[in-house]
């Protein structure tokens, strides 16, 4: 059975139409789903009963479960649990304008980047755009407040499962459901060039964000394998088109590694590859995981590079920290819940 939030407003329409209904019907309907925020069909009420009976058959209305949440002052941590059991993660954030939301794209991930902790998991499946709708409506039901900002940067490769991240966009986006605007959402890849060069011509004007991390192919090689099929000039040859195409600046996400990418030869190197570009670089302290070796840049590298880069006269910033009590990390609070029911599955198995 299909989930009903998979489904865009001209899919919607085209479903009304194939039972002999008027599109309109459409509209009714995104208004009960994500407006009114109906946990059934049978809560609708301008809809005849025989249409009711329609939907109740070839759609499912709640496909994800809310396991467990991590909050701290200013941030929250959401793992749910889908329909095969899969885990993911979304995380929100209260900035002074607004709340955002960053969630996963897929379960697990192909790219392999070797400082991330979700990466450790690979890819068994993208997840269908109604699952990444509903991390947004269960965290707002949580929260009893709007979501105004949305980033696809969790779990996940967004570029890998480019047809429902970009259908995902288009349901939030629709004025009559969740109305976010589509400045307000980004989508952050590790740089699969043959989808940046298909998404300057999605006709959204969503922000695009790219997880470069280091400045120079033999650095990034080490650290994000993908690198290897798209070195750093393709990628910056595609974004120039991007940029050509859409006239939207770019985000350049760049975690700080102790002693691998955060020296003043990197900061420099890094200024040179940017030059010129319509960009800004964002700056990221790296989040500590048990399973993963690399540390965090001290304060004082992170500072030194920052004010490398403003002397060649890069935007830049450092992202603010969040989640410093939580498991805050990407993938971090899935792998601690399946670690620790693998550890219980043992335990069980030695009891028997």
């Amino acid at each position: 059975m299909r989930n009903i939030y998979d489904l865009t407003i001209e899919q919607l329409e085209d479903y009304f139409l194939s039972l002999g209904e008027k599109k309109f019907k459409a509209i009714q309907l995104y208004t009960w789903l994500y407006q009114k925020k109906i946990k059934s069909f049978d809560m609708i009420t301008d809809i005849k009963k025989s249409i009711i009976t329609h939907l109740e058959s070839d759609f499912s209305i709640s496909n994800i479960e809310l396991v467990k949440i991590e909050r701290d002052t200013e941030v929250n941590k959401y793992l749910f649990r889908l329909q095969d059991n899969s885990l993911i993660e979304s995380v929100l954030m209260r900035h002074d304008y607004g709340t955002s939301i960053c969630i996963s794209s897929e379960v697990g991930c192909n790219m392999g980047c070797k400082f991330c902790e979700s990466g450790r998991l690979k890819k068994v499946r993208g997840l269908e755009t109604g699952e990444m709708v509903e991390q947004i409506l269960a965290v707002e039901d949580d929260i009893k407040d709007k979501i105004t900002h949305v980033v696809v940067m969790g779990i996940g490769e967004p570029f890998d499962n480019y047809e429902n991240v970009t259908n995902f966009v288009k349901i939030i986006n629709y004025p009559k459901g969740l109305a976010i605007g589509s400045r307000h959402i980004t989508i952050s890849t590790s740089g699969i060039v043959p989808k940046i060069l298909e998404f300057a011509d999605f006709p959204y004007q969503v922000n695009l964000a790219i997880s470069l991390h280091a400045p120079t192919n033999e650095i990034r090689n080490s650290i994000m394998p993908i690198n290897k099929a798209y070195p750093i000039e393709k990628l910056m040859d595609a974004l120039r088109i991007y940029y050509e195409k859409t006239k939207r600046k770019i985000t350049f996400e760049y975690v700080m590694l102790s002693g691998i990418n955060d020296t003043d030869e990197c900061a420099e190197r890094l200024a040179k590859l940017l030059k010129g570009m319509n960009c800004y670089v964002n700056l990221i302290p790296y989040n500590e995981t048990n399973n993963i070796g690399y540390k965090r840049s001290k304060k004082e590298k992170i500072l030194r590079f920052y004010d490398i880069m403003k002397k060649n006269n890069i935007n830049v910033t450092i992202r603010r920290e969040f989640g410093g009590k939580i498991s805050a990390a990407c993938g971090q609070l899935r792998s601690k819940k399946e670690n620790s029911d693998n550890r219980e599955a043992n335990a069980w198995k030695h009891f028997i």
